[in-house]
This record gives structure tokens, sequence and C-alpha cells, in this order.
């Protein structure tokens, strides 16, 4: 199939804009049915704008900033989510402190767990007997 540069008019502006050979080529690929209803400068003031039915993922999205206490050092910190009743909050400092410790143990867990597994399991042996 031969795709050749077209004229479409932009629904929100009324300009017309060209839908190229390239472009029809790749709705083709991902087979959309429709042809673009707008010109690239309105398509991204409309992404920009965060409307319903805008594509997602382009609009700025807001995140929720709350203030709280860090559990470890009581320094006031702001987290990306609300803190739920009973678990601990960190701070930046000291979630990246305790980074290294949990990778320690989960490292270790691995290794006791990979060392179980070599363990012949046909082996009948007394308790506190190793092989």
């Amino acid at each position: 199939m031969e795709f050749v540069d077209r004229l479409l008019t932009c629904a929100d502006c009324g300009g017309e804009f060209i839908f190229t050979a390239g472009e029809q080529l790749f709705f083709f690929d991902k087979q959309f049915k429709n042809d673009p209803k707008r010109c690239k400068p309105c398509k991204f003031k409309r992404a920009s704008a965060g409307r319903p039915g805008a594509a997602p993922g382009t609009a700025a999205q807001s995140r929720t900033e709350t203030r709280t206490h860090c559990s470890e050092c009581g320094v006031e910190t702001t987290v990306p989510f609300k803190p739920t009743q009973g678990r601990p909050v960190l701070c930046r400092q000291c979630f990246q402190q305790r980074q290294p410790q949990a990778a320690a143990a989960v490292a270790v867990d691995l290794v006791a767990a990979a060392s179980d597994a070599t363990t012949p399991a046909s082996v009948d042996r007394a308790p506190g007997q190793q092989l």
C-alpha cells in the first residue's frame, strides 16, 4: 500500500496541517482506524491542559506531598504519599541508610535458601548432625 501526504483540517483551530506518508504508515502499522483531528500545536496544548480524553501520561500530573516527621531521627520531611497509622515514615537520609541493610538481609536469606537447596533431601541424619 502506498501512502501520499494529505492535507487535513484541525478540529480545534481550523487550520490545515499535513498528514505525512510516514505518519500514515505509522497509523497503519498501529492499526489506528481514524485520521488525526488536530494539528501538532493544538494536540500539544490539549495534552498539556490535562483535559479528559487527552493522551495519558503527557499531562502534568500532580503528586500529593505530605509534611510529617521521620520515625528514626525526628526531622520534619515531606513524602509523596499519605502515611498510614502504625507504619514508619523515613526521611530521605534515613531511608537511604536503611537500604543497604535491607539488601544485605535479602542476600543472607538467598544464600541460606541456596545452601538448603543443595543439601540432598534423601540423606537421613540425626538432628544437629552435619554432612
